[in-house]
């Protein structure tokens, strides 16, 4: 039984881990292109709302296009090794 709760606290503190690695590259490049955009609109005093966001989702788009195939690989490496060790532990 105790194997069980090790594996399972195991696996909860990869997949927090996996979450933060995944959405960490979107998240960045979206604060720093909200950044700059303030720092545009504060010296312009240009305070059009739809200017934030347009630039924001194209860059975290292009981001996920980028990352994407990373981020793919290693959410399946994740459930691969979830796939792989779980018979072992039910029995």
């Amino acid at each position: 039984m105790e194997a069980i709760k090790q594996y399972v606290i195991q696996v909860t503190n990869e997949g927090f881990l996996l979450v933060m690695i995944a959405s960490g590259p979107p998240i960045i490049i979206s604060m720093v292109v909200g950044l700059m955009i303030s720092i545009f609109q504060a010296v312009t005093q240009i305070q059009e709302q739809t200017l934030t966001f347009v630039p924001k989702i194209v860059c975290v788009f292009g981001s996920l296009m980028i990352f994407g195939a990373w981020i793919g690989n290693i959410l399946i490496r994740y459930c691969e090794m979830l796939f792989t060790a779980f018979p072992a532990i039910v029995r």
